[in-house]
């Protein structure tokens, strides 16, 4: 029996991993009461005796515990942004090499990715180390998301009866070019320049959709779209919560496909001239708490897919 600390159970990321967690068998989780849920000593001491902590909190919170807990105590997985381009956490996406699933199991330290930075990495690193991609392309991508990824008020404010007109029509937002998961993007592909990045807010609750335009321009040398394809099954072969269908799969693509899975989707579309790679899955799922339970079962040595929503 494993004990697991969820630290920011409180937020939407945080109570969805309890949620999911809760009717696990092989766990135990871990709670503060109420009057000590802030009080950091508390919250150290609770990380130094779980088997795993998983911190669902703003940025400035998950680096006051790491710091109080230094280098080796407790074991981290961190779903917040702050140490996702930190050398001394290891990125929590096991389906970039065997290399990346093995440092996962061992790490004491693990950045959970982002939801938006998921499905663009899912694009952009294949076809890098493909050599289809120099690190320095002038890349663009477009994201499509449920608004779940904004976290209760923006729950709030979708699903308030009353709520404008404007919530229901897609709304583009972090349009100065500055969005925090821009960092991680650039760092775990090896770019040497931050791509155009858009994400955009649907009036649905959740799923992600994110496009990446590929073309004469953009690949180099020049590629097929099969060649592309290609690519992406090679990099992400036997891996099982990614799955790489085939061209052109649809005529009207469904962005909410995978609403309520772990899984992950890619697929090219279009043709030799002009294609669009995409990376369809749940911004809570692929994209957050689905990710951190992953990383989870592979830090415990539990069956990698336990308790995921395939």
């Amino acid at each position: 029996m494993f004990t697991v600390f969820i630290d920011g159970d409180q937020g939407t990321t945080g109570l969805r991993v309890r949620e999911r967690l809760s009717g696990r068998g092989d766990l135990t989780l871990l709670s503060l009461p109420e009057a000590t849920r802030k009080d950091l000593d508390a919250r150290a001491a609770m990380a130094r005796r779980a088997d795993a902590t998983i911190l669902c909190l703003p940025d400035a919170a998950s680096r006051e515990l790491v710091d109080a807990l230094g280098e080796e105590e407790g074991v981290i997985l961190d779903a917040s942004t702050a140490h996702r381009t930190d050398p001394r956490f290891t990125y929590g996406f096991p389906e970039l090499g065997a290399a990346q699933a093995q440092a996962v199991k061992s790490a004491r330290r693990i950045a959970v990715p982002g939801c938006h930075a998921s499905g663009c990495i899912a694009l952009i690193k294949p076809l890098v180390d493909a050599g289809l991609l120099s690190p320095g392309a002038p890349l663009s991508l477009l994201s499509l998301t449920g608004y779940s990824g904004g976290g209760k008020r923006m729950i709030a404010d979708y699903e308030a009866p009353d709520r404008p007109a404007a919530l229901h029509a897609p709304r583009p937002y972090a349009v100065g070019q500055s969005h925090k998961h821009l960092p991680e993007i650039t760092h775990v592909c090896g770019l040497s320049r931050p791509p155009v990045f858009q994400p955009v807010v649907m009036d649905v609750f959740s799923g992600m959709l994110v496009s990446l335009p590929l073309t004469e321009g953009i690949l180099s040398p020049k590629a097929s779209l099969a060649e592309v394809s290609s690519a992406y099954r090679a990099f992400f072969e036997g891996a099982a919560l990614v799955r790489v269908l085939e061209d052109n799969p649809e005529a009207v693509i469904d962005s909410v496909a995978l609403s309520g899975s772990d899984r992950m989707e890619l697929f090219v579309t279009g043709n030799d001239e002009r294609m669009i790679a995409y990376a369809r899955f749940d911004n809570l799922g692929k994209g957050a708490c689905g990710a951190a339970i992953e990383c989870l079962n592979l830090v415990l040595g539990a069956p990698p897919l336990t308790g995921l929503a395939l």
